[in-house]
């Protein structure tokens, strides 16, 4: 019997605050593994503050084509004239199906070659995610499966989320979660697509997901409620968090968050559900 509970930080190199956040969850919390943005401002800090002093975290690539600039020129589908990406989720979702966009997947394919390549230069790569979760959009999945076989990254997450609710109701009753609760819905069904997919590029990817519903809201009540309802063996559990840790001048702030990797109880109530508190590289080493 082997559950596996993985506390995995998105959205790395994107800001200072959250750089910070990210070290100081490590030293002090259970965070075990990161996904860097490699066009994030602040990836390079990333790279020489975190990862020297973090040996042992898993490092994922955290695919980004709707916010900051582009590493690829040229980009005309996909970003501005100033080289700044200028897509939305359902911008992304209609160039993804649209027949007459035959420019889409080559320039996409070719900006995600080069984020990919540029982490990859920098550390070991064990898992792929991206921003908004655009990867999860079916035909943008395959894409993205078929880079992950080919540059030997074998695990990309997909994004099924049980339904579940925290009992207080004010959590609950907001047009936030309302948003998020519809999201969760799209990428359920998108996952069960992925699943395929998935199996067709013989990769892997974790059973469910935590972070969707409560989305911008998360604390480690929506994580403790959650993994309370998956009573199943044998399974992967990945919760994504944005462990910001406050600054002055930081616009968002994800302080919850960043209490979350260092909320001692809630790791006690992980193990206590029988659950190995991992990353992906360890999860694939000892996995047969």
């Amino acid at each position: 019997m082997t559950k596996k509970f993985i506390l995995n930080a998105d959205g790395v190199g994107m800001s200072k605050a959250v750089n910070r956040g990210v070290l100081e969850a490590y030293e002090a919390g259970f965070l075990k593994s990161i996904s860097l943005t490699a066009n994030g401002k602040y990836f390079d800090e990333a790279v020489k503050t975190i990862l020297p002093k973090c040996s042992d975290l898993g490092v994922g690539i955290h695919l980004n084509i709707t916010s900051g600039k582009s590493l690829c020129t040229d980009l005309t589908t996909l970003t501005d004239s100033e080289s700044d990406f200028n897509n939305t989720y359902l911008k992304l979702l209609f160039n993804a199906y649209n027949p007459k966009n035959k420019d889409f997947f080559p320039q996409l394919e070719r900006e995600f070659r080069r984020q990919i390549e540029t982490v990859m230069s920098k550390t070991k790569v064990d898992h792929i995610d991206s921003n908004m979760h655009i990867h999860a959009i079916p035909a943008i999945f395959d894409l993205v499966c078929k880079l992950a076989k080919e540059y030997q990254i074998n695990q990309v997450r997909t994004h099924f989320e049980r339904i579940y609710f925290i009992p207080e109701i004010y959590k609950n009753m907001n047009f936030v979660f309302y948003k998020n609760f519809l999201k969760k819905l799209f990428l359920n069904f998108c996952s069960v697509i992925n699943e395929n997919t998935i199996h067709k590029h013989e990769l892997k990817t974790n059973d469910y997901i935590l972070g969707i519903a409560y989305n911008g809201r998360m604390e480690s009540l929506a994580i403790s409620y959650g993994i309370k309802g998956l009573k199943y063996d044998n399974i992967t559990v990945e919760a994504f968090i944005h462990p910001c840790r406050y600054e002055e001048g930081t616009i968002d702030n994800y302080f919850d968050e960043y209490m979350i990797a260092r909320n001692k109880k809630l790791a006690d109530i992980i193990k206590r559900l029988g659950y190995d508190i991992t990353n992906y590289t360890e999860k694939n080493e000892n996995t047969p």
